[in-house]
């Protein structure tokens, strides 16, 4: 039987699971209002708002840079499509921005205790996109979109239970500085997960993104 390949994103996150700082973890949505503004928070990022008769538009699971990062994924979606290639400049811009979200994200969803840094710089989580095999392959890129629906179904079951098991998680660590082992490692993959499937949507990928939170 041959093995699995290993995806092209991975994310590490160095463990904290004891001696958790029971301050910022108290104030963690207040105190990481900066980066929820830049690089957005917890949730998918091609989700769209439509009120009323307005167009739809981006919403602030993005945040500024994410938002523009999507805008660039548009551009690139047809110089693939019609040329197959896709931008160095928009290739880097978009990893800068997964790099920055995974380290907002992790702490946002009290992975980490320390602050992450503004922009890029080193951290305990870190993520890692290999370049895109050559040559790109223009029907699933042409039909991103639609083959990225059944994740789109899945992650809206994740991360519910994300934002229910965090709430106790976050309440385990005021009372006993310890996030629970089981629920942590959920909060991992529930990350890894988020962030394959952005990065799939951000056109950075061809592989097609894995059903799992390993």
């Amino acid at each position: 039987m041959m093995s699995a390949m290993p995806y092209p994103l991975s994310v590490s996150v160095e463990p904290l699971l004891t001696n958790r700082n029971r301050l910022t973890t108290a104030f963690r949505l207040i105190l990481a209002i900066p980066h929820l503004i830049l690089v957005g928070g917890v949730g998918a990022g091609f989700a769209y708002h439509r009120g009323g008769n307005s167009p739809a538009t981006f919403s602030g699971e993005t945040g500024v840079l994410g938002t523009f990062a999507f805008i660039l994924a548009i551009v690139s979606w047809f110089t693939i499509v019609l040329g197959g290639e896709h931008s160095k400049t928009i290739r880097e811009y978009t990893r800068f921005y997964l790099r920055w979200r995974v380290r907002a994200l992790s702490y946002v969803m009290l992975l980490e205790d320390r602050y992450p840094p503004f922009g890029d710089a080193a951290y305990p989580t870190s993520l890692t996109v290999e370049d895109a095999t050559l040559p790109r392959n223009r029907l699933t890129v042409g039909l991103r979109l639609l083959l990225a629906v059944p994740h789109y179904i899945a992650l809206f079951f994740v991360l519910f239970g994300w934002w229910v098991t965090t709430i106790v998680s976050w309440v385990a660590i005021l009372i006993t500085a310890r996030y629970p082992n089981g629920l942590y490692d959920f909060g991992v993959g529930a990350l890894r997960w988020l962030l394959r499937v952005e990065a799939y949507l951000l056109l950075m990928i061809d592989e097609y993104p894995p059903f799992t939170l390993n």
